[in-house]
Parts: C-alpha cells; structure tokens; sequence
C-alpha cells in the first residue's frame, strides 16, 4: 500500500507540469506520423532494410527515449529527498519500487500512444511481438536512465549521455543500419529491434534473437534495480586518519574538492568530445559508398551534381550533433543560473552585465562544441571551402543555442529536453537533408536551420558563394532570437513582485536620485 501512495504522489509531482503530459503524447506521435516516413527513406538509403521494418521501431525508439528521460529525472533530482525518506523509515526497496514503477507507467503510456499511432498510420500485422518489443525498449531506457542519473548528476551531461546512447542506439541498429555488423551488436536494443520488427539475425545463437532480447531487458531491470537502491544509501563517515590541519589531511580535502569540481562537468569529455567524435565518424563508416544526385548552385546556375554519398553523409552530420547539443547548452545555461543570476541582479548587478557574461559561456560551449565536430568532420570529408562551411556550422550552433535557452521557461527541464532535441533533428537533420529533399520544400524554408544549412552545402561542395539570401534569412533569425532572449531573460532575472514600493535603498545604484552619469551615489561606486 505504502509503495502505491508513493507511485500516486511521484505521478502527481510529474503531472504538476501539464507540459510533461502534453510531450509525453506528443513525442511518440511525431515520431511515429512525422519522422517515420523519412527515417525509412534514410535506412533504404545508407543500406538498411528501410520500409515498414523502421517504421514500426519508431515506436519502441520514442518509448525509449521517453522512459530514459523520464528516469534520468526521476533519478538525478530526487536524490536528497530519496535518502532523507529512506532515513526516517521506510525500506529502501519500497521507494526504489516506486520510482521503477512510477517511470515504467510513463513509459507505457507513451508506448501505448506510440503504438496507438502506428495502428492508426500504418496497422500493426503482428501487434502482440510490437507491443512485446516496445515495452522492452522501454524497460531497458528506463534502467539507462536509472544508471546515468545515479552516477551522472548534472542534467546536462546526464541528458547528453542519453541522447548519445539513443543515437547510436537508433541511427547505427539493425533497423537503419546492416544487422550483420558485428560492432553494433552489442547496442541496447540490438536484438529487441530485431525480434520486434521480425528481421532475423542469425547470429542470435541458441537462445535467439528472443532470447537475447530477454536477457537484456531483465538485466537491463535488474541493474535499474540495483542502482536506483545504492543511490537511497548514506554514506557512512569515515574515520579520521590524519591529524585536522596537517598537511596530509589538507591535501586530502584539497584533492577531493578538485576532484569533486572537475566532475561536476564530464561535458568536457561528453558533450565536446565522445558524442560529435563518435556519432559523426560512425555515421560516415555505415554509409555505403554509392553515387547521389544534389541541386546545387555554381555560378548562379542551378546545377545536378552527382557526388558520393559518404562525402554528403558526413557533410551533414556536423551540424545535427552542433544543432543538438547547442540546444541542450542554452536549455541548461537558462534553467542552473536564473536563480542565481535573480539574486545578483538583486544585489546590484545590472541584468545587461548578467545576460554578457551569460552568452558569452553560451557562445564559447557552441564554439567549443562546432571545433570538435568540425575536426571530426575533417577526418571523413574535405570541404570545398572550409572557411565557409565552418561558418555555417557556426551560424548552427548560435542559432540553437539561443532557442534552448527560449525553451527553458516554456517546457522547464524533462520538457525541454525533448523538445531540445526534436527540433535540430527534425530541422536539420530530415527536412534540411540534401539526401532526403534535394531541393528545399516550402516549410524547410521557414525552418531556422534553412540558412546555415545551404550555405554549409554552399562551403562543402561549390567554388563560389551563391547563398545571399539563406546568409540574410539566417543572420535574421540569429537577430531575432538574440532579441527575444534579452527580452525573456531580463523577465526570468526580475523579482517577484512583494506589494510594497521600493525604497530608495532597494534601487539600483544607477536608478537612485542622487546618482551622478557615473553611476556614483555619494561617492561610492555600484
């Protein structure tokens, strides 16, 4: 009974956001009727089966997803409150029996529409083995996320990981890729996408790909299970074995402060490094080497070029893994320091010095993240002119990370996320696609990757530059968003109205009556 009043309150936390509930049908909906489709053309194209096979994963896919995120936070940010639970009685195995149980419902109610959507799309032939498949999809996300939100605190690098799992998971498994390929046999849903789309393997052995798929999701419970518990524990204090104040005990505590610092951001190894490395020269390993026909522009003239699909694969990878990730760098910027920077500003700081310095750190984590996938993008392709392609990469990466910060006080963080994601993938990564729409379609146009997108094509493969107008359309874009983030930022920094006046000493330096055009107020300095 207790187990279930804990379910019944962990749901009523989550619902208190009605964005939660709204993505949380929304994501499956538009994976499945949106994205299918085009995901089937890609796999056909980089020499999967392509087909009805994608589409019926895409539902497993956006339950996985979902139930990863949803247990990451169910996870990261309960920590404090699980243990102090755990402290004043109750079982352990109780409360990680409710958190296990309050996501695995999430993650059914998103498969349910996800298959609810795929009935009404395409029909299901064989919907017990759907249904089967797509609940372990979801079972083995949700101890995923179980793992990353014990051991990975900070939701930027926590959500990052997930994503670069998924990745991996879905663009190099055997429904979009080859299921002969012996180095992705070892992804979560390797076999589990295999049964369920009825695609034999082979190499499944005397259990099968069933059977596989089994043990992967009853392990994938078991280790949910066991890391969801070790996190409810307290650690015990440990005895003194240096004298306090000596220099062991001070290196000691010095060391463990660096250490304890130096994790708090593994983005550094994650999020710039490991994720654009590995999804972009993966992507160009798995792409079979055929001939593809583009519209490009040369001269002023609109040309057919035929060039070799690897070259555009990984020409076009940079910018989905730039576009993402700085989507989810602004999301998070936002949401950690709105608190903080509010109380600067009500110390004295002015809210124009407070946004510099913020996307000043924005700026610099999209450089960061645009030079690691630019050097991994030159190990498998050479650019015609890379001076203009890194622009466009640029442009990219400046243009999402300014909307993650816009989708940090609609959606909040689980929202966000998702959200963060969706749209560099479905902008840049399926409607700007020169392989899935070689020329661009009237919503492409009115997407915000359009710009950088041509003139990344412009930089990578033409000798001139022939892309005024997506240069014009993109800088408006940057221009425009730049605006909209002063204006929610200024809002998200200002305090609560209190009812009461402000005195003269709760204004602004600057704001009071006896300030000179210096800012001085009786000689003193803001």
């Amino acid at each position: 009974m207790t187990t279930l009043v804990f379910v019944r309150r962990f749901l009523t936390d989550y619902t208190r956001n009605p964005v939660n509930l709204m993505l949380l049908a929304v994501v499956p909906v538009v994976f499945v009727v949106v994205v299918a489709g085009a995901m089937a053309d890609a796999a056909k194209l980089l020499g999967g089966v392509g087909g009805p096979a994608v589409e019926t994963a895409t539902a497993g896919w956006a339950a996985g997803f979902l139930a990863g995120v949803a247990m990451y936070f169910q996870t990261a940010a309960t920590r404090d409150t699980d243990r102090r639970v755990v402290n004043a009685g109750l079982p352990a195995h109780r409360l990680v029996a409710a958190r296990l149980g309050t996501a695995l419902i999430l993650a059914v109610f998103a498969a349910a529409v996800a298959l609810t959507a795929l009935a009404l799309r395409t029909g299901i032939d064989a919907p017990g083995r759907v249904a089967a498949g797509t609940v372990m999809f979801a079972v083995i996300y949700l101890a995923i996320g179980t793992i990353v939100g014990a051991t990975v605190p900070n939701p930027v690098n926590g959500t990052v990981v997930i994503l670069f799992v998924w990745i991996l998971d879905v663009f190099f498994g055997p429904a979009m890729g080859t299921r002969d390929w012996p180095a992705t046999r070892g992804l979560p849903t390797h076999y589990v996408t295999l049964w369920m789309v009825d695609l034999p393997s082979g190499h499944g052995g005397r259990l099968g790909d069933l059977g596989l798929a089994l043990v992967w999701t009853i392990t994938a419970a078991a280790a949910a299970w066991a890391f969801a518990t070790g996190r409810t524990r307290t650690a015990r204090p440990r005895a003194r074995r240096v004298r306090p104040g000596s220099v062991a005990a001070q290196l000691a505590a010095a060391s463990r402060a660096a250490w304890r610092d130096a994790r708090r951001n593994p983005a550094l190894w994650v999020l710039f490094v490991v994720v654009p490395v590995v999804f972009i020269i993966t992507a160009d390993a798995v792409t079979p080497n055929e001939p593809i026909t583009l519209t490009i522009t040369e001269h002023g003239r609109r040309l057919a070029h035929t060039i070799a699909m690897p070259d555009v694969h990984g020409a076009t990878m940079a910018p989905i893994a730039i576009g993402s990730l700085a989507a989810l760098v602004g999301l998070f910027t936002m949401l950690d320091s709105r608190d903080g920077d509010r109380r600067a500003a009500l110390a004295g700081l002015r809210p124009s010095t407070l946004l510099t310095a913020r996307l000043g750190a924005l700026a610099t984590a999209a450089l960061g993240v645009t030079a690691v996938s630019l050097a991994a993008t030159a190990l498998v392709f050479d650019a015609v002119r890379w001076p203009v392609y890194a622009a466009a990469n640029v442009l990219i990466a400046f243009t999402y990370a300014l909307i993650g910060v816009l989708l940090a006080p609609i959606f909040g963080r689980v929202g966000g996320v998702f959200v963060a994601f969706l749209l560099p993938f479905l902008d840049i990564g399926i409607m700007q696609s020169p392989m899935l729409n070689p020329e661009p379609t009237t919503l492409s146009r009115l997407l915000p990757g359009f710009g950088g997108s041509r003139i990344l094509l412009d930089g990578a493969l033409t000798t001139g530059f022939d892309e005024t107008s997506p240069l014009i359309i993109g800088t408006a874009w940057l221009a425009v968003l730049a605006l909209a983030v002063t204006l929610v930022y200024r809002r998200a920094i200002q305090p609560a109205a209190t009812g009461y006046p402000l005195g003269p000493a709760d204004r602004h330096p600057a704001d009071r009556p006896d300030a000179d055009a210096t800012g001085e107020v009786n000689g003193a300095s803001p």
